[in-house]
């Protein structure tokens, strides 16, 4: 049989299984062995690895195809889920202890449940910034799995779906579902060399999956390829793919937004995203940079508190009270800003974001998608952020770009930009909300022009 490598999509897979090139239960054997190497991080970026569960599932598989059943093209597939969403039977901690004592939850949350109905293997639950609030990816209850470029050096992953995009760097899962509600997709992915989808937040339903802002929270994929998050995407949906076929950037119109996003970049990032643009230019696509002043107003717009910290002190604030010694510092810190926001605080923050879309869909309406670097910085060294100055600032930084877009309710995915050598880079491509399927057939016109050589 075929082994499988860390860099297969899931389209060469599926094509592997239906020639036979390729069993699931060979797939399922390769990324347990990857995650229960000893010298890798599997430890790190798995809280827990269902290994009968996904055995047993990749073996009804393999017989159902074997007797000509159809099933779906991602039938034994393995994939992680991150630690925020429900598995029957299994205690969803959120990568925290706060919530050891949880009972198992008694069904699967609906993402994963339409992702069984599909076929593909759950291996797993991956660790995860405790209660997915942060950017950096940063776990000091199970430690932190480290990037896999210059891993020595201990780069952070990015969060807060940090175990999700180290399963699939490493090979421990051929795809891997998050969260994204200020970022936490895209940015992993950005920083690890991946693709990053954030969807619009209504398309996937949030049922089973621990909150952290509803009116910002979205679900969706990390994957290898535009293709591969279209497709999980539309399980995720429960709807049809998107048609990628002949998608073409002649014409496209992009806008390139100068306000606020290019602000700190770094040179690496800098470098990365002039050669990009110059790409997608020889493409075909029409850049036309832009200003979008109300990026430059969400200071202002949250001077009062934020949506994550109002809606998640609301579900936090008995646990909080009676568990607060098995929080991250950090993170406790952070979710106790809700805690002086008022009732006319928030309702004054759900109307600014209102007029917030309004505006920018109006100033983006003339164009296809808008362009910007998903991070303005490479990854830095986990040491790095050990003082707390260090680690809200960077913190900040990584979520600044990518949360735009959750608070404009768009759509968004991340496409790696960098060459062999570099240090990974995202590019950002972004349509407002309910364009998602538009999205996608521009994103991969966007990833063949600027695809690393």
């Amino acid at each position: 049989m075929q082994s499988m490598t860390n860099t297969a999509t899931l389209a060469t897979l599926s094509a592997d299984l239906a020639a036979a090139r390729s069993r699931s239960r060979a797939m399922v054997e390769e990324c347990l062995a990857r995650i229960e190497d000893p010298a890798g991080e599997g430890r790190k970026t798995f809280l827990q690895v269902d290994r009968r569960a996904a055995l047993a599932q990749a073996d009804a598989m393999d017989a159902l195809r074997a007797s000509g059943a159809s099933l779906s093209p991602y039938a034994g597939i393995p994939i992680s889920v991150k630690d925020l969403f429900d598995i029957a039977g299994q205690v969803t901690r959120a990568g925290s202890t706060a919530l050891s004592d949880r009972a198992p939850a008694a069904a699967d949350a609906q993402c994963v449940a339409r992702l069984r109905q599909a076929g593909l293997v759950v291996i797993g639950r991956t660790n995860m910034t405790e209660f997915a609030y942060s950017g950096v990816g940063l776990n000091p209850h199970y430690g932190t799995p480290r990037n896999p470029w210059q891993r020595s050096q201990e780069h952070i992953p990015g969060g807060s779906s940090s175990g999700a995009a180290i399963s699939v760097t490493d090979g421990m899962a051929h795809a891997a579902i998050g969260t994204d509600t200020g970022g936490s997709c895209r940015i992993p992915a950005a920083l690890t060399g991946l693709v990053g989808y954030k969807p619009t937040a209504r398309r996937v339903p949030h049922q089973g999956m621990v909150p952290l802002s509803p009116s910002l929270d979205s679900i969706g994929p990390i994957a290898r390829s535009v293709a591969c998050c279209a497709a999980l995407d539309a399980l995720l949906a429960s709807e049809a793919p998107a048609d990628l076929s002949d998608c073409s950037l002649t014409g496209q119109r992009l806008a390139l937004p100068r306000t606020v996003v290019l602000d700190d970049m770094d040179r690496h990032v800098a470098r990365a995203y002039e050669r990009a643009l110059s790409r997608l230019s020889a493409a075909g696509a029409r850049l036309t940079e832009i200003d979008i002043r109300e990026f430059a107003d969400i200071p202002a717009i949250n001077a009062r508190g934020t949506l994550s910290a109002a809606e998640s002190f609301a579900w936090h604030r008995g646990l909080l009270a009676a568990r607060a010694a098995h929080y991250d510092p950090r993170v406790a810190s952070r979710i106790r800003g809700g805690a002086v926001q008022s009732a006319a605080d928030y309702i004054a923050l759900l109307a600014a974001r209102r007029a917030f879309i309004a505006a920018v869909e109006k100033r983006i309406a003339p164009f296809d998608a808008l362009v910007m670097p998903t991070v303005p910085v490479i990854a830095p060294r986990i040491a790095d952020l050990a003082a707390d100055e260090a680690y809200f600032r960077i913190n900040s930084l990584v979520l600044r770009n990518p949360s735009l877009l959750n608070f404009l309710d768009g759509c968004a995915i991340s496409i790696p930009i960098h060459e062999t050598g570099e240090p990974p880079v995202g590019l950002t491509v972004a349509c407002r909300g309910g364009l998602d399927r538009l999205l996608f057939r521009c994103a991969a016109a966007a990833e063949a022009a600027v695809a690393p050589h």
